[in-house]
């Protein structure tokens, strides 16, 4: 089976689109698909195509309600089937440790010849590990300057996840990394390959390893809603870009060209690949299709498989987790600085009063034990 990771450094670029129609075109290639929506708390792929509103899907699945052989539903579709996202838990940001690599596990024992992860948009943790649960994942941007930069900030983002998972905690590659931490405008200003020059320097087969991982790291690029041919030199850009300062060498898998016809086929609940075929978006899609059957599929062949250092980096990845969630809530005011101040304040209250009942509980039985042995 191939996982087709499908991502975007940023929302609005055609992911959810490119995502349902590629499942769609390789279904009627007659290739068995699963299509998973995992923009958890903003899940809107049944919309795409044309799915009605799902009772169970994801979030229903992490929270305990339902078994996940229950949320693969069939689709309307030729030899497609569906697992909806839903919106029971508020995103990505959400899920446990333990929750993520059990989604691992069920997505890997998957019976088809594709699987189709739409991705939440953005470069959290769990995104970057879900992109690379393949090394041809597909990234999708657009011609403006935001969207490839944010592109190009996400490949950099999913190498630097994967230098660290290459790494052990306790290697001296690790520590380097970690040294450059406390000084984030260095390590912004250092180029992948010359940081592994200087990490192979002084751990040669840390280094080795991440350069081998490198090598098999071959994502692929989809250039959405352009409008002009010259609108392709962007992701020359982003190639350039990738190439110099990531050591990457980035594949482009196609561009599709802005289409209103999207507009009502969305409207009409039908992928743009059923609504109009013959349309030049549809056309771009199939010819995609076309690519990644033709291409050879590639597999990761080293994992960590040490527990204890994967019990290290659960403990740590939970933390960073724990802080996003308190970040996200001071993001969006529905937690102010001085709420988390006064939450604080009450809980060292509490902390100092159950300490006092804890010694005045402590001294009754000291007591009590002495007056006894009297006895």
């Amino acid at each position: 089976m191939q996982i087709i990771p499908i991502a975007s450094g940023k929302g609005g670029v055609g992911k959810s689109l490119l995502s349902a129609n590629l499942a769609i075109a390789l279904g009627q290639a007659d290739k068995k698909v699963i299509l998973a929506d995992l923009d958890l708390g903003a899940s809107n792929l049944h919309l795409v195509i044309g799915h009605q509103a799902p009772k169970c899907g994801l979030g229903t699945y992490l929270t305990g309600q339902v078994a996940f052989e229950n949320i693969i539903l069939e689709s309307e579709y030729k030899n497609v089937r569906f697992i909806p996202g839903d919106s029971e838990i508020p995103g990505l940001t959400a899920i446990k440790i333990s929750q993520k690599n059990d989604l691992i596990r069920k997505f890997q024992s998957l019976d088809a010849d594709y699987l189709i992860l739409d991705l939440g948009a953005g470069t959290h943790l769990t995104i970057l590990d879900m992109f690379l649960l393949s090394p041809q994942g597909i990234v999708v941007t657009a011609p403006t300057v935001t969207a490839t930069l944010n592109g190009y900030l996400f490949l950099k983002n999913t190498v630097f996840r994967m230098m660290y998972n290459s790494f052990k905690k306790n290697s001296k590659a690790y520590a380097y990394l970690e040294k450059l931490k406390t000084d984030a405008a260095s390590l912004q200003r250092l180029y992948i390959p010359k940081l592994v020059e200087n990490i192979a320097m002084i751990d040669p087969t840390s280094a080795a390893l991440f350069r081998h991982r490198m090598e098999q790291f071959k994502p692929r690029l989809v250039l959405n809603m352009i409008d002009d041919p010259q609108d392709t030199e962007k992701s020359l850009k982003i190639r350039r870009s990738c190439n110099e300062y990531l050591g990457l060498d980035l594949e482009h898998l196609g561009v599709i060209y802005r289409d209103t016809l999207q507009d009502k086929a969305l409207a009409s609940r039908l992928p743009i690949i059923i609504y109009k075929p013959q349309s030049l978006l549809a056309q771009s899609v199939y010819r995609i299709a076309e690519k990644i059957i033709s291409s050879e599929t590639l597999q990761f062949d080293n994992t960590i498989d040490d527990t204890f250092e994967l019990a290290g980096s659960e403990a740590e990845e939970d933390f960073e987790q724990k802080m996003s969630y308190v970040e996200d809530l001071l993001g969006s005011g529905a937690l102010t600085p001085g709420d988390l101040a006064e939450t604080i304040r009450s809980q060292q209250y509490e902390i100092t009063q159950l300490r006092k009942e804890n010694q005045l509980l402590k001294s009754k039985i000291v007591k009590a034990c002495s007056q006894g042995f009297k006895i």
